[in-house]
């Protein structure tokens, strides 16, 4: 028999303090970006499968968490992503609303299935999207309201590494001809910074080489891009200077890097994408880029946006400066103790004699009318 406490592999409980640690960190990162504009939605944990399937360019049906829906007997997909529903709500539901339109969300996400990196099958995601363009001024906005977000939930030491998943399509159908068996090779070759297997796919692969090296810390990087757009008359040259537009406002503080052909995760961006890591956390903490969203036409619109994945962070500890907490004895002021709560306090009234308030996590309790401390 399966203890009645065991949670499915990959599900866990949040608890006391986490738990608030980690509404805190979510309010701090849509509080940030609630002032560039964005206003939140909250779409369902879970759609028909072949509604959220045809907007999910990234993920399979087969990977999906499913379900029949007693009601309707159709099949039920719960969400492994958030950018697709809120795509969805600005094609539908808000269609008509005025672009460049700004949404946030946050919410848990689950999978099928975890990565070896990550274990867990539910996580939160939280994140912005700004639809009706996919300009460089949209990605600058984008970029740099996931930095102040960040920085906003105590996160330092932040690095984002920017790629351009496009590329080697745009090229293959112009300046460097490729066979369209070749495309994915070529992809795949590229991701791995494997020169020699480039090589052996033929002579019009080993073309695509100098984008191996125009890998790394961005401005030395930049320059080597720069030369091999020149080798190739040009081609490249406005998504360089996207790039350039792109990180001439971030803060000196922030780690740039480039690898322009990096794919992995980037299948449904077009033209821009940036991954976001920090300081002591193995793994990226988010992502975002330009991509475009399906409407019920059946024409595309752009858009740019961002998501964060912050369970490392909430349990390396941020968002966890819970406010102080104040143990109320039997007998206590109870105006005093709501004009407390209006500082800030946190209260645990005693409910019975002999309650010891420092087991309940206070840090003070209330003598008379002032705390003290234990």
């Amino acid at each position: 028999m399966i203890p009645p406490s065991l949670l499915p592999e990959g599900l866990s409980d949040r608890l006391p303090p986490q738990a608030e640690s980690s509404a805190r960190l979510v309010r701090r990162v849509l509080d940030t970006v609630a002032t560039h504009g964005y206003e939140r939605v909250m779409p369902p944990l879970a759609e028909f499968e072949d509604t959220l399937t045809r907007r999910l360019k990234s993920m399979r049906p087969q990977d999906l968490v499913r379900a029949v829906d007693p009601v309707s007997q159709r099949n039920l997909a719960f969400r492994p992503d958030m950018t697709a529903q809120v795509g969805r709500i600005a094609a539908t539901r808000l269609s008509a609303a005025p672009r460049p339109l700004r949404l946030s969300y946050a919410g848990p996400v689950i999978r099928l299935k975890a990565s070896q990196l990550r274990p867990e099958r539910e996580k939160l995601q939280l994140g912005a999207e700004l639809i009706g363009s996919d300009s460089a001024a949209a990605a600058v906005e984008i970029v740099n309201v996931a930095i102040e977000a960040l920085q906003a939930a105590g996160v330092t030491g932040i690095t984002i590494d920017f790629t351009l998943p496009d590329l080697v399509d745009m090229l293959a159908a112009g300046p460097l001809p490729l066979d369209p068996s070749q495309i994915e090779a070529v992809r795949a070759e590229l991701d791995a910074k494997d020169a020699g297997a480039l090589v052996a796919i033929g002579p019009e692969a080993a073309a695509y080489l100098p984008l191996i090296e125009a890998t790394g810390p961005f401005h030395a990087a930049m320059t080597r891009l720069e030369a091999f757009s020149a080798s190739v008359g040009g081609a490249i040259d406005s998504r360089i200077a996207g790039l350039r537009a792109i990180a001439k406002p971030i803060g000196w503080d922030i780690t740039l890097t480039l690898d322009p052909t990096e794919r992995h995760g980037f299948e449904f961006q077009n033209w821009f994408g940036f991954s976001i890591f920090a300081e002591g956390f193995i793994g990226e903490i988010g992502r975002g880029g330009s991509y475009a969203i399906a409407s019920a036409d059946g024409a595309d619109e752009p858009a740019m946006g961002f998501s964060l994945y912050p369970d490392p962070l909430i349990d390396a500890g941020f968002g966890g400066d819970s406010p102080k907490r104040l143990f109320l004895p039997l007998g206590h002021d109870p105006a005093r103790a709501a004009e407390l709560r209006g500082e800030g306090w946190h209260t645990i009234a005693a409910l019975s004699e002999g309650e010891d308030g420092a087991a309940h996590r206070c840090s003070h309790w209330l003598d008379g009318s002032e705390p003290r401390a234990y």
